[in-house]
């Protein structure tokens, strides 16, 4: 008998805390994707067949679902399809032509028309996100107006379903996140020539979408973006409190001192 949760995993750290936090529950991974979960008591699944997938989720009597991890697009096989997928597969494909956001909440409706709660991956382990205030050092004053403006920039992506992160430094934009993520964004502009750059360093500004379904694909940050945001010579990172996962956070505030990287957990003021 498991906790009734499954975690549905993907490629990085949050599916490993996530078992951590609920070692019984039921843990899947999808045939052909990354994931750092041991193989042992794991699951692999085809998205070809996802009535097999329904069918295994209740056999194990689960109720919630959580998503987390990175997953990249699927390349379907039709040879492969079920019957829920014959069915389906009109309407997903076109939908996999659109923005994540559009993806999730297609996938989310799938769960959820098969009777499963799809929970979000801070409820599940409370101690991922940071309250409002400066965890880690403090914002400087010189760089409030960068704040300002990524967030402007962060609320135009939303609209057309781009990404979560920017990052501005003395008023111009050095990168924004795409579907490549926040580590080659934040590669992209360590790479940034030194004559487009302020010598006051810049900031890393991520958020989740506006009207961002809260259960997947939850902003995140952890050691390895704290590192990158040192190499790429940025000041700091500013988060929305409650609505940005820090994966091993304990790890990842300690390194951001040891690094002079100032994190603050801060809404926008839009």
């Amino acid at each position: 008998m498991t906790s009734g949760l499954a975690i549905l995993a993907g490629d990085g750290r949050l599916p490993v805390q996530l078992h951590q936090a609920v070692p019984d529950a039921l843990c899947v991974v999808f045939e052909g994707m990354a994931h750092q979960l041991a193989s042992e008591n794991l699951h692999v699944c085809q998205f070809e067949r996802l009535q097999s997938l329904f069918e295994l989720l209740k056999h194990h009597e689960i109720s919630k679902i959580v998503m987390a991890g990175a997953m990249s697009r699927p390349q379907l096989d039709p040879a492969k399809f079920d019957a829920f997928m014959h069915n389906i597969a009109p309407d997903f494909i076109k939908v996999l032509q659109k923005g994540d956001d559009t993806v999730l909440r297609y996938v989310i409706t799938l769960f959820e028309d098969q009777g499963f709660d799809v929970v979000a991956p801070q409820d599940i382990a409370l101690e991922l996100t940071l309250l409002a205030g400066a965890a880690v050092g403090a914002l400087p004053d010189a760089l409030l107006a960068d704040v300002a403006y990524a967030d402007q920039i962060l609320r135009h992506m939303s609209t057309l379903d781009i990404g979560q992160g920017v990052v501005v430094e003395g008023g111009h934009v050095l990168g924004i996140e795409t579907l490549q993520g926040t580590e080659a964004l934040l590669d992209f502009v360590a790479i940034t020539s030194s004559s487009l750059r302020s010598s006051q360093g810049g900031v890393l500004v991520k958020r989740p979408k506006v009207n961002q379904d809260m259960r997947v694909d939850v902003p995140t940050i952890g050691p390895q973006t704290i590192r990158q945001a040192a190499k790429a010579g940025l000041s700091g990172i500013v988060i929305s409190p409650d609505k940005v996962l820090v994966l091993d956070r304990d790890t990842t505030l300690s390194l951001a001192q040891s690094l002079d990287i100032f994190i603050l957990a801060q809404d926008p003021e839009l």
